[in-house]
C-alpha cells in the first residue's frame, strides 16, 4: 500500500506493534525442552490481545498462530506438540497479523540458550545484511540494487542467498505489489521503490542453499542444498530519507 493520510499511518502503526511485540516476547519466552506449539499458543495470546488475527492464517488457512521454523527448517514450519526445542538450536519464528483492516510482517532467527553448534555468526550475517539494506532504501532506489547490496554483503561472510524466497509489498493484504523483493540483483527488474510505500524486507541467508523447497507437509520449506538459514524482517515505509521502521519494537536488530 502507499500511506496517503494520518489514518493509514496510525492503522499500519498499530498492527505493526502487534507483530513486533509479538515477536520479541515470543523470542524471549523460548526456552529448551518447550514444544514450537507451546511457543505458538504463547504468540496467539499476546496478538488476541491486541485484537489481532493470524495472516497466515487468514490468507492461506496455515495451522498455526506463527511461522516456527527450527534447525535445517528454513520457514513455514508448523508449530506441533511433537517438536520439542533443543539447546543450541537456530529459531526463526515469523509473525504476521491483521488488526483493523492493516496488515503487517516481521520475523526474526536466533539461538536457543548456548550457542553450541556456531549459528550465531549467521545469524549476526542476516542481522547487519538487513540493517545494511534498509539504510540504503529510499524512494527512487532501484529494487534490484538492494537485493544486490544483499547478495554482495552474504558472499562477503561466505554464505549464500535463497533465491527463490523475497520480501513484498504489504498493508491492506499480506502480500502486495511490489513482489519478489529478492536477495540477489534481477537484472530484469527495472521497478524502484516508491517513497511512501509500505514493504516488508527480509533476508534469507543461508550457508548451503540457494533455493528453498517444500516438504511434504506442503508447507515447511527446506534448502535444495541442505544446511542452515537465517531470517530477519521489519516491515517499513519508504521515505525520501532513511525509511520509517514501523516494526522497530521487535528489538531483532539490537
Amino acid at each position: 500500500m502507499s500511506i496517503t493520510n494520518e489514518d493509514q499511518m496510525i492503522g499500519m502503526q498499530k498492527v505493526s506493534e502487534a507483530v513486533a511485540y509479538t515477536l520479541k516476547k515470543m523470542i524471549e519466552y523460548a526456552e529448551p525442552g518447550m514444544t514450537t506449539k507451546d511457543l505458538d499458543k504463547y504468540g496467539a495470546g499476546i496478538l488476541e490481545g491486541f485484537g489481532a488475527k493470524s495472516a497466515p492464517y487468514l490468507t492461506y488457512g496455515f495451522p498455526g498462530w506463527t511461522c516456527i521454523s527450527v534447525d535445517h527448517e528454513f520457514c513455514h514450519g508448523i508449530p506441533t506438540d511433537q517438536r520439542v526445542l533443543q539447546e543450541g538450536d537456530l529459531i526463526n519464528i515469523d509473525v504476521s497479523a491483521e488488526l483493523d483492516g492493516y496488515w503487517a510482517d516481521n520475523g526474526g532467527s536466533f539461538v536457543i540458550g548456548k550457542d553450541i553448534h556456531g549459528h550465531q555468526k549467521l545469524v549476526e550475517a542476516s542481522k547487519a545484511i538487513l540493517r545494511k539494506a534498509i539504510d540504503n532504501i529510499k524512494g527512487g532506489v532501484k529494487i534490484a540494487d538492494i537485493g544486490h547490496l544483499m547478495e554482495t554483503e552474504a558472499k562477503k561472510r561466505g554464505l549464500k542467498v535463497i533465491k527463490n524466497l523475497g520480501g513484498h509489498g504489504v498493508g491492506r493484504s499480506l502480500h502486495e505489489q511490489p513482489d519478489e523483493l529478492l536477495n540477489y540483483r534481477n537484472r530484469y527488474d527495472t521497478r524502484r521503490f516508491k517513497k511512501n510505500s509500505v514493504v516488508a524486507i527480509e533476508t534469507f541467508i543461508a550457508t548451503s542453499s540457494h533455493l528453498a523447497v517444500e516438504l511434504k507437509d506442503g508447507w515447511t520449506m527446506v534448502g535444495n542444498k541442505g544446511g542452515y538459514m537465517a531470517q530477519h524482517e521489519h516491515t517499513i515505509v519508504v521515505t525520501d530519507g532513511k525509511p520509517i521502521i514501523l516494526t522497530q519494537m521487535n528489538e531483532i536488530l539490537n
